[in-house]
């Protein structure tokens, strides 16, 4: 459990906060490179860490983040016109940059030197690995490089990323990515869940060790080690019938990120503001680029390695227009009780909704001083503590490391079966060729 204090400094994201400081040292995925094509195209707002931003492809394909509202009468640039080397808005014709500098003002005189006193608030912005990502911190703290994630590199083709909206704190949702026990459950079908025989010989042949392993122990021991980019945590389960056990690797990545062992990629779960964030599915293959069937059912929120849920749907499709799931809290995320009582274990069709689902419904934000937290979920609790410890150091005056450390990002869960006296650490040194394998091997 956390006290209130601790709670509202973990959740808090503003500017000003302790936490909010803490996440603007870091360079931030703040849309979907899709999201803004091409030159000119239109503009895109932008909520982030309780700000309310546009986002901008100027003529020359130059990225901008500025404040939404004009500097003249506060109206919203989101409907201005995006032409001609800036956004223009749609009031009275004030233009602006990239770098928030007003070049044009067609209300004054030409004479006037006004405009060359008029500037937005604008934030450092690139493209990289299929995203748009900003910096909002302070310039003389700004890491030169992007964190290189696997997907940084691989081919346009090699990667598919998505996004849907969770309406609760970030910090819920990363709680939810870094706990490796509750697949047992909230995602288990009811043949799985109960250790049917049906079940049993339906996967005895599998290749996966997710599938046939993971529900041989319901409470594994849950280890962590602190790493350059955050914590690795690790998850050993009990074979009994094999005298080994099963591990599952799976990383924590300063400030949001977690990367499992399925799927070929990870989550990023970036504050809107105190009280939702965006869960960005990070996907990528080195192998092989993904198919036009893989890629139409991912972006239709279906699922494309294995049934988890009675039902592939990972979040059920979006609202048109939006990145807000139709499966959410005012609808009771669509439960179907008979499915629930025939199929799997909570009634919802897909992993994404089961995950919204378990942490919306905390609350916006959780009321952490009434947890009884056991001893799976040691890895929360060590990933709490280091967020809210690097929170206190810079408000001291120390600076986080993990920005200044890209190449330590290019990490990969994994998953294997290993003798039982060998140890975590022992594993991590047998595992390290996989974790940390340069590209392509």
């Amino acid at each position: 459990m956390l006290s209130v204090e601790q709670t509202e400094m973990l959740t808090r994201v503003g500017p000003g906060t302790p936490m909010g400081d803490l996440l603007r040292r870091y360079w931030t995925p703040i849309l979907l490179q899709e999201e803004l094509p091409e030159p000119d195209c239109p503009p895109v707002r932008v909520r982030i860490f309780c700000e309310d931003l546009v986002a901008f492809r100027d003529s020359e394909g130059r990225l901008g983040l500025v404040e939404e509202l004009c500097a003249h009468r506060q109206t919203s640039l989101f409907f201005g016109r995006n032409e001609e080397g800036g956004l223009r808005c749609a009031y009275h014709g004030w233009k602006y940059d990239v770098a928030g500098n007003c070049i044009d003002m067609p209300t004054e005189s030409p004479e006037s030197n006004f405009k060359h006193k008029v500037k937005l608030i604008s934030y450092e912005v690139r493209d990289g690995g299929g995203l748009i990502w900003a910096y909002l911190g302070p310039r003389e703290f700004m890491p030169p490089e992007l964190p290189q994630f696997r997907f940084m590199d691989v081919p346009e083709e090699h990667r598919l990323h998505t996004k849907y909206l969770r309406e609760c704190n970030f910090a819920q949702a990363i709680d939810g990515g870094i706990d490796s026990v509750h697949t047992n459950f909230l995602h288990a079908g009811l043949d799985r869940y109960r250790k049917t025989d049906a079940y049993k010989e339906r996967i005895k042949d599998s290749t996966d060790l997710d599938l046939l392993y993971r529900t041989a122990d319901d409470a594994p021991k849950f280890m962590t080690k602190r790493t350059d980019y955050g914590l690795l945590v690790g998850a050993r389960r009990n074979l009994e019938a094999e005298n080994k056990y099963y591990w599952r690797f799976n990383h924590f990545l300063m400030p949001f990120y977690s990367m499992t062992p399925r799927g070929g990629g990870g989550h990023a779960f970036v504050p809107i503001d105190d009280y939702n964030c965006w869960s960005f599915n990070l996907s990528s293959r080195v192998d092989r680029p993904y198919t036009e069937e893989e890629r139409e059912r991912q972006l239709a929120g279906v699922a494309t390695d294995h049934d988890l849920a009675g039902g592939v749907n990972m979040h059920g499709g979006l609202v048109p227009g939006t990145y807000r799931t139709i499966r959410n809290r005012e609808n009771d995320f669509l439960i179907d009780r008979k499915m629930q009582k025939e199929v799997n274990f909570t009634g919802l069709a897909g992993t994404g909704i089961q995950d919204s689902m378990a942490q919306v419904t905390m609350g916006a934000i959780a009321n952490r001083s009434k947890e009884h937290l056991g001893v799976t979920d040691i890895a929360i609790i060590q990933a709490r503590r280091l967020m809210l410890g690097q929170a206190i150091d810079l408000q001291e005056g120390i600076e986080p490391a993990e920005p200044h450390t890209p190449e330590a990002y290019s990490v990969v869960g994994v998953q294997f079966v290993e003798e039982k006296d060998v140890t975590f650490d022992e594993c991590i040194e047998r595992q390290r060729p996989r974790l940390y394998a340069a590209l392509g091997s």
